[in-house]
């Protein structure tokens, strides 16, 4: 059960190859922009000169900045995606490449994801710039955050609201969103990579055993499947807060969004403890139809409760007590 993966033969790294390392069809997951590019309209209001241009170029930085983190987690995970049944397919563990080609394929993605990131605005910039230094501290020794167990999740989750400040950024580059939701987008990223990792230890260890999963990822050795879930149900109600203090400063009609935002995270759940389940690869999660219902469901409610008012839920918002005289 605990016997490692064998290695296929490397063929010699081609031009495809490079291509694949960066990972372009992971680019579905930047739809976390989308609510940062509508919060920041429905609250502020467009404050760039040029909002057509501003969300084209802050488009290319995220798909560049974060093709050159996908690059270095490769390069650097490449000995030790050998030990995980499906990651042993990716292009760096099956192909010899050369670490000069890497390194000018990681330069010249940050130096285009960054150019483009100042011609939109230099609040961008910044984000961009912090979203780079994420994937080096999350994949190169020393730090690589991602082999401490916690750790690994808390770092990477931050990518969620950086894809938010994106989005913000493209259409109101004077100002930061609200704390509160940065800290929910946190939370909520920290879930679904807490839910993966569960997925992933569910059935690594099922398979091939524990031994193997440490060996694909250090950061294994600190977790256990109850302790994982734990974490999700924490994470979750960590989101679940944050989104709360959200939505009764600055909508309270937002509220009305509430009962499906914990559908997605029952459902995400459940979703993780399936077999081969999607949530190990959540740029493929769109082919869940359950899934994509219930943002739907999600997105109608906000827009419902952009443009209704409804004084009734003021209750919610003033200290009032249930009299029983």
């Amino acid at each position: 059960m605990d016997q490692p993966i064998v290695e296929p033969g490397r063929r010699r790294g081609t031009a495809s190859a490079y291509l694949a390392i960066a990972r372009l069809d992971h680019s579905t997951k930047h739809v976390f922009i989308v609510p940062g590019i509508m919060l920041a309209y429905l609250l502020r209001g467009v404050r760039t000169d040029s909002l057509a241009s501003s969300i084209v170029f802050g488009l290319i930085a995220a798909i560049c900045v974060a093709s050159a983190n996908y690059v270095i987690n490769e390069w650097y995970d490449r000995d030790f995606d050998k030990f995980h049944p499906t990651k042993s397919k990716r292009t760096a563990v099956q192909s010899e490449l050369s670490g000069t080609i890497f390194l000018i394929e990681w330069i010249a993605l940050v130096g285009i994801g960054l150019t483009c990131a100042l011609l939109s605005s230099k609040v961008m910039c910044l984000i961009a710039a912090i979203f780079a230094l994420q994937g080096i501290v999350y994949n190169i020794p020393p730090l690589r955050s991602k082999d401490k167990a916690y750790v690994d999740v808390i770092s990477e989750s931050i990518n969620n609201p950086l894809r938010l400040m994106i989005g913000w950024a493209m259409v109101d580059p004077t100002t930061f969103p609200p704390s509160s939701i940065i800290l929910m987008y946190w939370a909520g990223g920290a879930f679904l990579m807490a839910a993966k990792r569960l997925s992933e230890f569910r059935e690594i260890t099922a398979s091939h055993g524990g031994a193997l999963l440490v060996r694909y990822r250090a950061s294994f050795s600190g977790y256990s499947e109850i302790s994982l879930t734990v974490s999700c149900f924490v994470y979750a109600l960590t989101a679940s807060f944050f989104l709360a203090i959200f939505l009764v400063k600055y909508r309270i009609e937002y509220i009305l969004t509430v009962p499906a935002v914990i559908a997605l995270f029952a459902h995400y759940l459940a979703l993780s403890m399936e077999p081969e389940s999607a949530a190990q690869k959540p740029e493929k999660l769109f082919k869940q139809r359950s899934l994509i219902m219930l943002v739907a469901l999600l997105g109608a409610l906000f827009l419902f409760a952009t443009y209704t008012n409804i004084p009734g839920l003021d209750i919610f918002m003033g200290q009032r007590y249930i009299s029983l005289e």
